[in-house]
């Protein structure tokens, strides 16, 4: 558990008080769309005929909130409870406990074709905000990873270059340190090269690698947990790369081209998520058309919780009782062994004439 990067535990209701400090950024021109498994399902299916439902980003919240494993707000109005019925499997004991939150800015992004491939989709379209948002109760408490937003400051260190050299092996592609190029190739046959001497680049880049980072650290905590408790876990991502490249190139192949890598590194990114949550987590891509602030605040340090120390004490415990019940049962072990070797060599020494015990009962004259 002692990791450098930890997971803070904050209660639901602090995750309203976020989304409610965004009702000044209306979500007009956003769209969401839930990602769901083939194999195990939390989502209902959506005809391809059938009209995007609108939702709220109250609705939403709602929506996390009963996936992982919480009761819809009590303020939720009977509209809202209608669209959450229409998206979510009436499965009160089945929750994953785990969701995926990426929000991904740009004029470009579209949260449908990100997710498109990576699993079955429930679309919808984001409304407007309202100026307040209840329902999370200060006892319940989740597990938040967030992106790692301090890799602009490493840009240029060896921890950075390392991390570029594994995104292009993840992606498929190439890192050249000498000439700051990041080239990824692309399902066309064409490939995307970054100049990492470019601040929109570079954010590009960036943003790439958080998303990795996130997806992994999301994983290893759940590892970590995985036996000692089961907490509800929320990986949240912010993706600004796609709107760096608008603003730095406009409507260039390039930000086309860095769409699609998007697309890929999203769909790679559902993969491993499915594979280290043995598929019990649901994914949902929240795109914007101009940057938003980001849906889910980082918590304060002030709610770094007690379950990061009491998990860590119970497993220590649990690895101590095991070493104490190995310890055990291999000296037992050992033991009975001994004990039956030597009644083995004790039979097979045994004098051949009477002895008084077994023949207690003759009279002997």
């Amino acid at each position: 558990m002692g990791r450098r990067f930890l997971p803070l535990l904050i209660p639901f209701s602090a995750l309203l008080v976020s989304l409610a400090a965004a009702s000044g950024a209306p979500a007009q021109g956003s769209a969401a769309a839930f990602v769901d498994g083939a194999s195990h399902r939390y989502l209902r299916d959506q005809r391809d005929d059938q009209q995007a439902p609108s939702m709220s980003l109250d609705d939403v919240s709602a929506a996390i909130s009963v996936l992982l494993g919480s009761s819809p707000p009590a303020s939720l109005s009977a509209q809202s409870s209608s669209k959450l019925n229409k998206v979510l499997l009436p499965k009160p004991f089945d929750r994953p406990r785990a969701v995926f939150l990426l929000q991904i800015d740009g004029s470009h992004a579209s949260a449908e074709s990100f997710a498109s491939e990576a699993g079955s989709i429930f679309k919808t379209r984001i409304e407007g905000l309202s100026n307040y948002a209840t329902g999370f109760t200060d006892n319940d408490e989740l597990v938040i990873i967030h992106s790692d937003e301090s890799l602009a400051v490493d840009s240029g260190s060896v921890y950075f270059d390392n991390e570029l050299t594994d995104l292009a092996n993840w992606l498929g592609g190439s890192y050249l340190k000498a000439d700051g190029k990041l080239n990824i190739p692309l399902e066309s046959g064409k490939s995307l090269t970054l100049l990492l001497a470019k601040e929109a680049d570079m954010e590009f880049a960036s943003s790439l690698v958080s998303l990795r980072k996130t997806i992994k650290r999301g994983i290893q905590v759940h590892e970590d947990f995985l036996g000692v408790v089961s907490p509800a876990e929320l990986i949240v991502c912010h993706f600004t790369g796609i709107k760096a490249l608008e603003d730095e190139y406009g409507s260039a192949d390039i930000v086309k081209q860095g769409t699609e890598v998007v697309r890929i590194a999203v769909t790679k990114a559902f993969d491993l998520l499915r594979g280290g949550y043995n598929r019990k987590i649901v994914g949902l891509v929240i795109s914007s058309r101009e940057a938003s602030p980001s849906l889910v605040g980082p918590p304060s340090l002030l709610h770094i919780s007690r379950w990061l120390e009491e998990a860590s004490q119970i497993k220590s415990i649990a690895s101590a009782k095991i070493l104490v019940r190995k310890s055990l049962a291999w000296i037992t072990g050992i033991i009975l062994l001994v004990s039956t070797l030597m009644g083995v060599c004790l039979l097979m020494n045994m004098p051949l004439t009477r002895d008084t015990l077994l023949y207690s009962n003759v009279k002997i004259d």
